[in-house]
């Protein structure tokens, strides 16, 4: 009797073991858990199956493992596992599975698998699956946002280099050409200061979209970084046939680049460069087509430019004057050379242009019309401008102690300079670190500068004439040559260019526009300074014109410091 109720009673507690156990693992809502029995029908299907899996308890009970979520692939090693652990012993492992939904998409998961009752024979295989989806969309994401450009969902500049890298091996083997063209819109930080960042952003989206219906499946169109792409070309018909296809893009970039609905027109430079005749890496395809989008913008924009050993040339030299100009920043390499302008009235000498030079390691003589566009184009303008407002300081301070002290020193500012929003103090902060006045500096932008600056940077003008500086426009005549402006613009005096002063010589025409340009900038209250006076006819043709100043050969070339400041001193005091 006693062994009867022991039975009950351990019958008793194996059921209310079991309840709980199935109580637990329905309590757990994200553990999906499934029960088989030795023939992997399903005997137990939780509510979190359900969701995994999509099957409901009834459509489950019964169906076999491999019918329900065991993609065919692995059906049957997935019977050989069970089988195995059934007659040997050797338990399933846990690992990351992708198991098939009821519609049939598969689902990432992490199953671990427990094996019960196995020694009475009536044994029970539980499968414990926890969904990885969001682990694996993460995953995804991270891969995505590793080799596809967030704003246009183009390939990246990484997938880009990955692909032409095997691209080329493949090319290699099969004797094939492969195209990479670099592709950089035109005026596009213009047209992202004017619409807005935002704006900008959506025009290249636009840009994209309408590159990508021009192409073929074949072409890989990437977004290199700012407004650049490259565009691999894997398929093509020699360089007319890439040529065709680039005049495809230019067109639709004109037509049909669409903007908040309305069709924007846009332009855009490509530079080509073909393996294996402009180069045998990625790299160097990348940096010639590089070399000659940058080619396709120096001729005009809007243009397709194909790699060639004169851009190589070209390339390699500016890479020379730039590390040229780096090292000449540090090592001594600049110098200002100053050019006296005369006063017509009294003959002296008491102002001059301070012009750079720069000189290189075995102290040769660099031409600026070498160096200057250089530096304007690898942004080294800023810190050579920066050079030069504080040697022409540094040298209106060591003149102050000569009979020099009342000279003025005109320095040269570019268009990139005037873009600084700190200029203007960082000028005035200079004049008053080497304790001048702001009347002995003068500074001097050339036509299209003046006149082609925004709101902000006229205001800067304003700031350094309002402290005491004399502003010139330099060139005079040879850029938007718009007398209304002098009216508007804060300057003191303009310097009419010499191409003027030598076609009034021999033209009545010329000779009338030059009038003009005195007579209108005398009555705005400007002085009037004339360049590249190299003869006595000349001199005397602008003294006759009422000039104010003139400046070339004919008084004095450029020169070093010393022999400006011996100049000076021996003009002024014979005062000529």
């Amino acid at each position: 009797m006693d062994k009867k109720k022991d039975r009950s009673s351990s019958s008793s507690q194996s059921e209310q073991s079991e309840q709980k156990f199935h109580e637990l693992i329905e309590s757990l809502p994200m553990v999906a858990v499934q029960g088989y029995d030795r023939n992997r029908r399903v005997i137990y299907w939780n509510e979190a199956s359900t969701r995994l899996y999509g099957y409901s308890r009834n459509e489950a009970q019964g169906k076999r493992l491999e019918d329900l979520i065991i993609p065919k692939a692995m059906r049957e090693a997935v019977i050989e596992a069970h089988t195995n652990w059934l007659d040997h012993n050797i338990s399933i492992p846990a690992e990351e599975l992708a198991l098939k939904h009821k519609d049939g998409h598969l689902v990432p998961v992490y199953s671990s698998h427990v094996m019960i009752k196995q020694d009475t024979g009536e044994c029970e295989m539980f499968c414990i699956d926890i969904s990885l989806e969001e682990q694996t969309q993460a995953k995804a994401e991270l891969v995505r946002r590793a080799s596809f450009d967030d704003l246009t969902g183009l390939p990246n500049r990484r997938l880009m280099e990955s692909e032409l890298e095997s691209r080329l091996a493949e090319a290699d083997r099969c004797n094939r050409e492969v195209a990479v063209i670099f592709m950089d819109l035109d005026n596009f930080k213009l047209i992202n200061d004017t619409l807005g960042h935002y704006q900008g952003d959506t025009l290249l989206k636009s840009v994209a979209d309408t590159l990508k219906q021009e192409l073929r499946h074949s072409d890989l169109l990437c977004r290199f970084g700012g407004d650049e792409f490259v565009l691999l070309l894997f398929d093509f018909h020699g360089p007319e046939g890439i040529h065709e296809l680039l005049q495809r893009l230019v067109k639709a970039l004109e037509s049909k680049v669409q903007l908040h609905g309305d069709c924007y027109q846009v332009s855009a430079s490509f530079g080509v460069s073909l393996y294996p005749h402009n180069g045998g890496t990625a790299a160097e395809l990348m940096g010639n087509a590089d070399a000659a989008m940058y080619r396709a913008k120096e001729i005009g924009k809007n243009a397709v430019c194909f790699y060639t050993s004169d851009i190589n040339d070209r390339l390699v030299k500016y890479q020379q004057i730039t590390a040229l100009l780096r090292q000449a920043l540090t090592n001594g390499g600049l110098e200002l050379y100053y050019q006296p302008q005369i006063d017509l009235r009294t003959g002296g000498a008491t102002s001059c242009e301070a012009l750079l030079r720069c000189f290189d390691k075995a102290s040769n003589l660099v031409s600026p019309a070498t160096f200057i566009p250089v530096a304007e184009k690898s942004g080294l303008i800023n810190r050579i401008g920066d050079w030069v407002i504080d040697a022409a300081c540094k040298q209106l301070k060591a003149w102050q102690r000569t009979e020099l002290a009342g000279v003025r020193i005109d320095v040269n500012l570019s268009g990139r300079q005037l873009t600084n929003p700190h200029l203007a103090d960082q000028i005035l902060e200079t004049i008053e670190h080497y304790g001048l006045k702001p009347e002995q500096l003068g500074v001097e932008l050339t036509e299209n500068e003046v006149f082609g600056s925004e709101e902000d940077q006229t205001r800067q003008l304003e700031r350094l004439k309002a402290a005491g500086l004399h502003i010139s426009i330099d060139d005079f005549g040879t850029g938007y040559s718009s007398l209304v402006y002098l009216r508007k613009l804060p300057v003191c005096s303009i310097k009419i260019d010499r191409s003027f002063l030598h076609y009034a010589m021999e033209n009545e025409s010329d000779m009338a526009i030059m009038k003009a340009m005195v007579t209108v900038g005398q009555s705005l209250g400007l002085s009037i300074l004339v360049e590249g006076v190299e003869t006595e006819q000349q001199a005397k043709l602008i003294r006759d014109l009422g000039c104010d100043f003139a400046q070339g050969f004919l008084y004095a070339k450029p020169m070093p410091a010393k022999a400006a400041e011996a100049f000076m001193k021996l003009r002024t005091s014979r005062n000529l």
